[in-house]
Formats: structure tokens, C-alpha cells, sequence
């Protein structure tokens, strides 16, 4: 057995050692190479490159992004697994749609249309679906499946593009302890829906971030993904709110509404600002409130609201330096009359009458009517307020001030000059019928002046007033006046300011001080709103005279202010606003028209309102910019100054704690607004209206550079008029004839720095 293993051990040595041999190339040769083998079968083809261009993953603005949510593709309501599915589109550079690619992160809102089944509120509501350990809103989905937000992680939906379809995107809820936050086992899939998408860490092709919110939203109806449905809840629509706020260059939403950077359309304001949504103690007593309906009607009391205070009113401090620049109590400024949106006035609510009505206390019945009514819930209120007087369509007068203003009426029918007396002869209608009882009148003011040869007109210092006048017969009233050789030539213009009152009971023109007025002077507080009580206008059109031919100049329409193509704005466009121009003006000025305007507010009349008024610097401190204060009249001047907020007042607007205007609510620098396209510059550089100077105490200055300084009033700013060849407010000119400005070299349509293009909405 020894020798056997022997030699076992001996043949493995003798192995180990031939392999070694081996090994290092001592010994033997290599083999030849081996045929080759037979080649593989082709792979599959690879998925083609996309071309350039065939998709985008940059954005010029928010509004070229477009969102596509298919329901049939998407359960996202009810108590079921999420399931998301949407695509999403951009402009190129050449304004063609392409799919948007490369989104690592997004939210999801939704809120349900949900019928009222309490005595409280209104009868349909949103409810907001999300449920969040944070509060939120919404659910995020991101590459991960985890957010961090505002300080706030947590789990989010898994966000994932379609490689084979780039732009569109799914996402799943993988938390299987969990459920996604906005699926509501409780919600009423029959009910309609809302969703709302909004995209985030989204640039432009600099890489900056795109600053408006990029949204998109879907109304559906789950149980059966029809889209396109009525919520009931709409009754406010985005055009209303763009007749004042401006639409948005880049989103086409509401422009300029700086909370919560913008989220731009009332449809996506209730994902937030719904009933769920409600001010803690704190907050309620300094006059917050953030229910939608009643929050905007807090809002737009502004001023008004703050002013109220000594009747038991609240407003919120931030709120109550708002001057709204429509009459309150027009609700249908807003509210739209369509067939199905009239929730406004049919189903009246505590929390939406307490928007304004703020020093009602419905738990107590304080200040709800001569019987402190307590109300415990809603059951009641469509008992007094859906129907009859106490509509709020009917309490609040809703149009009547514009069906009343017919009541009065005055037709200048004739003018003429004979040795040196100007007679003018007008029909006067009161309650339909002619009438010589100017007892009505609250103002009797008439307007007359010269119209000259390019159109500006030239106010007369004296006027007879409609009661210093004679009737023939009844309703034909004569006027005279002495006047001078050149103010009895040429084109006159003759109109009126007049206001009228009304009585409350009769709705007839009236202003016996001993009757209910519903519009009369002077000015008191009624129910709560001045504008109750303010006189209405006359109705009026100025008129234009030839008194070399002692015919009506209707046909030239000499004047600028009448609407021909000299005038840059429009009526209409204040009216957006302002609602009725007659209100604007208060009970001092029944005025509806520029070309009563025109009387005071003309380029040849000298003076100011408010003759100390004083720029703001950078900080909003009062500060003179080295040119004196407005001291003239001109039309166009008054509105930038109104209207820029950018000075302090003594008296007559809402102003803020400085005394500056506030409630411009539209975008500074959006032409737009008030202009109507025609070009401002004319072909010699001066402005289309024909006007080339403007007179203020003291001389004479040019109209552009005034008009400019309205928000342009820095030292520099001034430097800058005067070396462009402007005459300034600091320095005038004892001459009208004044050089025209070079302001059109660089500031006219087209050219480079062109208001067109440096003033546009944002």
C-alpha cells in the first residue's frame, strides 16, 4: 500500500511539472487558430433619434403651454389606485406647438362641484379633495416619489415621460400604506370636477425661471368623463376681472394680481379659496376672510369699507387703502346675466353678504335690519333676499342709475350771435315730457367756449347757468350771454354738468329736500354707500356752433374730444372700469363724456386741483423731483397723475397712509388700458391730438414730456426731457407756439425704445 501511494504522488508531480513546461512556452508549439464561428443573428434595430426641433424643453411664457387631460386615460377621484396620464405642449420659437419635454416636477389639484345638503352656504360648493398632513392643496409627483416644498417633505406620486412619446407623462402612487392625497373615497363621481395641473422648475432658453405659474385644468365629470360640463359655480368670469386688472401678456390670465404670484383665473383661485378655507379668530376680527365670493367683495370695498368704520364696518388693514373704481353696488360689473349664473342674486348667502356688509353680526342679529335679525344658518335668507325689493339685484339697484339718467334731458338746438349777445336756445325734458320746472336740478353749470383751429377748445371764464335762463314756452329754454368779437366768431361749443335728483318712492326727478331722495346733494351716506345718493347727470350732448353761419358744425365735429381722429382713447375704455364716467365725477359733475371734460381739462387752462402735490421718491416718501407740482388742467396729464399713483394729493381720491392714489388696477405701462391703437406720434413728431404746448401758472410747457413725468419724475428723468428739447414745469415758456419735442426720434411706434414696445403688459 506505501509503494502504491508512492507512486501516485510521484505521476501528480511528474503532471504539475509538464503543465508548468507548458505554460511558460518552454516546450511545444501553440495550436493554429481555429475556424471562425458562424455569425449572430442580427439585433433588433434601435428606436430612432428624435429630428431637432420635434420637441421643446425650454418656454417662452406661461401661456404657450398647453396641458391635455384625457379622462378616459386617468382615475383621479374616488377611492380607487391612482392612475395619471397627461401630455403637455410649448411653442418653439417659430409659435408651433411641440411636445414639452424633460418635467421633474408637478402638482395636482382637485375640487368637486358638491351639492349642499345643510342650511348653510350656498347650494353648490367647491370641496377641495386633497388631504395632506401638511395642509396643502394638492399632491406633488416627481422623478422620486418625494417632495420637499416650503419647508414640508413627503411622499408624492412617481412622475415618468414616455420615452417613445416625449411630453407626454404618467403618474403612480406606489405608497401602498397610503393613499394619493387627492383620492377622496367619499367623493361624489357624478359631481362635476375640476383638476388643475401646474408644472414647476420650468425655464426659459436662458435658464431663467418662467415667472408666471404654468397651469392647466380640466372640468369633467368622473363617473362618465364627460368634459366641457357646468359647474354652477362660475359666475364670475375671467373677462370681467381683465376690464380693470389688464389680461396678461404672458399667460393671457388676469394680469397684474400679485397674490401667491399669480395664479391668474378665478377658475383656479377656488382650489384654494373655497369654503374649507377659513380665517382663525385673529384674523376674522381684523376683517379677514377668504371664501372666494366674499373675499373679493372685501377687497373691492377697499377704501370704501375703512371709510365706514364709525358705523360698526371692518376691513383689513391690507385691504383698506383699495379705492375700486366702479360703483359698489353694480354687482353685474362682475357678475355675469347669463341664463344659469344668477346664483349671485338668487341664492343669498350670510358669508357672501358679509363681503361688504362687515358690520352685521348674524349671531347676535346687530346691524341686520331695525330688528336685529339673528340668523343661525342660510335657511332663512331666500326668504327676504331672492326675490322682490330686497334682491340683491333690486337692493342694491343694480342699473338703475343708467335707466334713471334718461329722466332729465337737455337738446341744444340752436346758437347764435347778434349784437354781441349770444343766444342759445335748448328743449328741456323732465319724466318724459317737455317741461319748464328746472326745480329738479341739483347742479345747473352749462359749459361754453371757443373750438379752435386745431382743435383744442378754449374755455369761457363765465357761463350762464341753466336756471338764469327764460322759457319761450314750456321746455324751451333761451340762454344769453355778452361776448366778445372773438368769442362770438367762429366754433362754439355749448353743453352742461347739470345734475338732477330722484326720488326714492316715485323714481321721478325731484329735489325737494324734504323727499326720500335715492340720488340727490349733497352727498350722504345711505346704507352704507355714498354712491346711493350721488345726483345723476343730465343727459346732454355737448354741441358745436358756427356762429359765422349760425349753423350746427355737426358734421366737422371740430373738436378733439368729439371722437374724431385726433383722440387716442375712448369712452368705452374707461367705462370697463369705471363702469359709468357720470359716477366717477360725483355729485359735483353730471359728466358721461371727454367732450364735457374738455371744458375744465383742456390744454389752454390753467391751474390745478391740487396744487401742492409732491412726487414720492423710490421709498414712497414725499419729495419734490426738482420740477414743480402739476399746475395745469390738460386732460391727459390729470389721468397719468390719477392714474400712477406716483404722488401725494391733498384731497378727493382714495389715498393710502401718505396720501397717495391707490386703486389703479391694471398693469402701469399697458397702454393698452385706456389707448385705442391709434398711433400717439404724429408724422412732424408731435403728438396725433394736434396738441403742442400746455398751459400752467405761469406760462407754457411741453405736453409730451408732461405727460411722461407722471411716473417719470426722477432728476434724470427731467435732465432727459430738457435735453430732447422739452419746456418744463420748471422753466415755462411765456409763448404757446413751443418747438415740437424729438420724443418720437426714439419713443414712436416702432423704433427701438418705442412706448409700444418699453410700455407693454407684462
Amino acid at each position: 500500500m506505501k509503494n502504491h501511494n508512492m507512486s501516485l504522488l510521484a505521476l501528480m508531480l511528474s503532471g504539475m511539472l509538464a503543465v508548468t513546461a507548458c505554460g511558460d512556452g518552454s516546450d511545444g508549439a501553440d495550436g493554429a487558430p481555429g475556424a471562425p464561428g458562424a455569425n449572430g443573428a442580427d439585433g433588433a434595430d434601435g428606436q430612432n433619434g428624435l429630428n431637432a426641433g420635434d420637441v421643446v424643453s425650454t418656454v417662452y411664457k406661461a401661456g404657450d403651454v398647453t396641458f391635455t387631460i384625457d379622462p378616459a386615460e386617468n382615475t383621479l377621484a374616488g377611492g380607487d389606485a391612482l392612475a395619471l396620464k397627461f401630455s403637455v405642449t410649448s411653442k418653439n420659437q417659430a409659435g408651433e406647438d411641440k411636445p414639452l419635454t424633460g418635467l421633474d416636477m408637478i402638482a395636482v389639484y382637485s375640487i368637486t362641484a358638491m351639492t349642499n345638503t345643510t342650511d348653510d352656504g350656498p347650494a353648490v360648493f367647491w370641496e377641495n379633495n386633497a388631504e395632506t398632513a401638511a395642509g396643502a392643496h394638492s399632491m406633488y409627483c416627481t422623478l422620486d416619489g418625494t417632495y420637499s416644498s416650503r419647508g414640508q417633505t413627503g411622499e408624492a406620486c412617481t412622475l415618468v415621460e414616455d420615452p417613445a412619446n416625449p411630453g407626454t407623462y404618467t403618474g403612480t402612487w406606489t405608497y401602498t400604506d397610503t393613499t394619493a392625497p387627492i383620492m377622496n373615497a367619499a367623493d361624489d363621481l357624478n359631481a362635476p370636477h375640476r383638476v388643475m395641473i401646474r408644472a414647476y422648475n420650468v425655464t426659459d432658453a436662458d435658464g431663467n425661471s418662467v415667472s408666471d405659474k404654468i397651469l392647466g385644468s380640466l372640468d369633467y365629470i368622473p363617473a362618465t368623463g364627460e368634459t366641457g360640463v357646468t359647474t354652477g359655480k362660475d359666475t364670475v368670469a375671467d373677462a370681467a376681472c381683465k376690464q380693470c386688472h389688464g389680461e396678461s401678456a404672458t399667460s393671457g390670465n388676469i394680469a397684474n394680481i400679485s397674490a401667491h404670484g399669480n395664479y391668474q383665473s378665478v377658475e383656479n383661485c377656488v382650489f384654494c379659496h373655497n369654503p374649507a378655507t377659513q380665517p382663525d379668530e385673529e384674523q376674522a376680527a381684523e376683517g379677514y376672510v377668504f371664501d372666494l365670493p366674499a373675499m373679493i367683495h372685501r377687497i373691492h370695498g377697499g377704501a370704501h369699507l375703512a371709510e365706514l368704520a364709525q358705523y360698526g364696518f371692518i376691513q383689513a388693514e391690507e385691504w383698506s387703502e383699495i379705492g375700486y373704481p366702479a360703483p359698489l353696488n353694480e354687482c353685474t360689473v362682475c357678475h355675469s346675466e347669463e341664463e344659469g349664473k344668477t346664483t349671485w342674486n338668487d341664492e343669498p348667502t350670510r358669508a357672501a353678504c358679509t363681503g361688504c356688509h362687515t358690520n352685521i353680526n348674524f349671531a347676535t342679529g346687530a346691524g341686520h335690519a331695525s330688528f336685529a335679525l339673528a340668523q343661525a344658518d342660510d335657511s332663512q335668507c331666500a326668504s327676504c333676499h331672492s326675490a322682490g325689493g330686497l334682491a340683491p339685484i333690486n337692493a342694491h339697484r343694480v342699473g338703475e342709475r343708467k335707466e334713471l339718467a334718461s329722466l332729465v334731458q337737455i337738446d341744444f338746438t340752436g346758437a347764435s350771435v347778434a349784437a354781441g349777445t349770444l343766444t342759445v336756445t335748448a328743449d328741456v325734458t323732465v319724466n318724459g315730457a317737455l317741461s319748464s320746472d328746472l326745480s329738479v336740478l341739483g347742479v345747473a353749470a352749462t359749459l361754453m367756449g371757443n373750438v379752435n383751429d386745431d382743435g383744442s377748445v378754449s374755455r369761457w371764464g363765465s357761463r350762464p347757468a341753466l336756471t338764469a335762463g327764460t322759457f319761450t314756452e314750456t321746455g324751451k329754454l333761451v340762454l344769453t350771454r355778452a361776448v366778445t368779437a372773438e368769442e362770438g366768431s367762429g366754433t362754439i361749443y355749448v353743453g352742461t354738468e347739470a345734475t338732477f335728483c330722484v326720488g326714492t318712492d316715485n323714481q321721478a326727478a325731484t329735489c325737494d329736500e324734504t323727499a326720500d331722495l335715492a340720488y340727490g346733494n349733497p352727498v350722504e351716506v345711505v346704507h352704507g354707500s355714498s354712491v346711493f345718493s350721488t345726483a345723476i347727470g343730465v343727459t346732454a350732448d355737448t354741441k358745436f356752433f358756427d356762429l359765422d353761419t349760425a349753423a350746427a358744425d355737426d358734421e366737422g365735429m371740430p373738436a378733439r374730444f368729439a371722437g374724431t381722429d385726433q383722440i387716442t382713447v375712448s369712452v368705452a375704455k374707461c367705462e370697463a372700469c369705471h363702469n359709468n364716467l357720470d359716477v366717477t365725477k360725483g355729485a359735483g359733475h353730471g359728466v358721461y363724456k371727454f367732450t364735457q371734460c374738455m371744458d375744465c381739462h383742456n390744454n389752454d387752462y390753467a391751474g390745478s386741483y391740487h396744487p401742492n402735490a409732491v412726487f414720492k421718491n423710490a421709498d414712497g416718501v414725499a419729495e419734490s423731483k426738482g420740477v414743480t407740482p402739476f399746475a395745469n388742467r390738460d386732460l391727459v396729464t390729470v389721468v397719468h397723475r390719477y392714474h400712477s399713483g406716483n404722488f401725494d394729493v391733498i384731497e378727493g381720491v382714495h389715498t393710502d397712509a401718505d396720501g397717495s392714489v391707490v386703486g389703479f388696477p391694471g398693469v402701469q405701462g399697458d397702454c393698452t388700458a385706456c389707448h385705442n391703437g391709434t398711433p400717439l406720434f404724429a408724422a412732424d413728431g408731435g403728438l396725433t391730438s394736434g396738441k403742442r404746448s400746455i398751459a400752467v401758472t405761469g406760462g407754457y410747457i411741453s405736453p409730451v414730456a408732461e405727460s411722461c413725468r407722471s411716473c417719470h419724475n426722477s432728476d434724470s428723468a427731467l435732465a432727459h426731457f430738457k435735453s430732447n428739447g422739452a419746456t418744463t414745469a420748471d422753466a415755462p415758456d411765456s409763448t404757446a407756439d413751443l418747438p415740437v419735442e424729438s420724443c418720437s426720434t426714439c419713443h414712436g411706434e416702432g423704433k427701438t425704445y418705442g412706448y409700444d414696445k418699453v410700455h407693454v403688459k407684462f
